[in-house]
């Protein structure tokens, strides 16, 4: 059967179980994702050479960043045609890039504040993700309302690039955590829908637990510009 076929007739009780499985996956791919960003950020801030080469050359950052993009694009836009080992790979090899571009958040915020700031991102994800998965609604209406805020935060932090007005950056950050609390209990509830619906397998699961992830890591950068301290 193809892990992505859903219609077929099941139980009440088959649905539940797919639904588990589904969403014990992914949040195991996505837990092993955050521990290989750490591991990497971690590794890259123990080491002078490697801050040198990534830090000291915008061509390299800036090369990193572009990887990082064109790994998100490939995953999500070509998950069907890629083996599961593949996407696999992808997922890992994103966790790790990522990790060595945010180990720049240790040179600019406080070890306490990013400890706390994590702390509190955990216990928001975590309460949002209970309440995707709980909820008896349908949260098909959050998923454009979200998109939309999710775009504007994107453009608005691009402009900002140019006009540098702590005050904007200040506003982004606060939509930005009301936009990606939102996305964590939508996307969990959209993987709970398609475990109903009959997905299953790795592939959707590793997809499944890049979309969190993402969601995690941009609600921890908001928090962190949003109530963070600077060294």
């Amino acid at each position: 059967m193809n892990e992505f076929e859903t219609g077929y007739n099941r139980t009440a009780t088959q649905v539940v179980v797919r639904q588990n499985a589904l969403v014990r996956q992914v949040y195991a791919w996505m837990g092993a994702g955050l521990a290989i960003t750490a591991l990497m950020a971690l590794i890259t801030l123990s080491s002078p050479a490697i801050l040198n080469a990534v830090f000291g050359n915008k061509l390299v950052f800036y090369g990193l960043m572009i990887g990082e993009l064109a790994l998100v694009f490939t995953l999500s836009g070509a998950i069907n045609r890629l083996s599961a080992a593949t996407a696999t790979l992808i997922f890992i090899a994103y966790s790790a890039l990522n990790g060595i571009t945010l180990s720049a958040v240790a040179l600019v915020y406080t070890a306490n504040s990013i400890t706390t700031t994590f702390v509190t991102t955990a216990g928001m994800f975590g309460a949002m993700s209970i309440y995707g998965y709980m909820t008896k609604r349908d949260l098909t209406s959050w998923g454009s309302f979200l998109f939309m805020g999710l775009i504007g935060v994107v453009i608005a932090s691009v402009v900002n690039i140019f006009v540098g007005s702590s005050a904007v950056s200040w506003i982004i950050s606060g939509i930005g955590v009301i936009v990606f609390t939102g996305l964590t209990a939508y996307d969990t509830w959209k993987i709970k829908e398609m475990a109903a619906q009959g997905t299953e397998g790795r592939k959707p699961a590793i997809l499944g637990a890049l979309t969190l992830y993402l969601d995690f890591i941009n609600l921890f950068l908001m928090l962190l510009r949003f109530t963070g301290s600077r060294r």
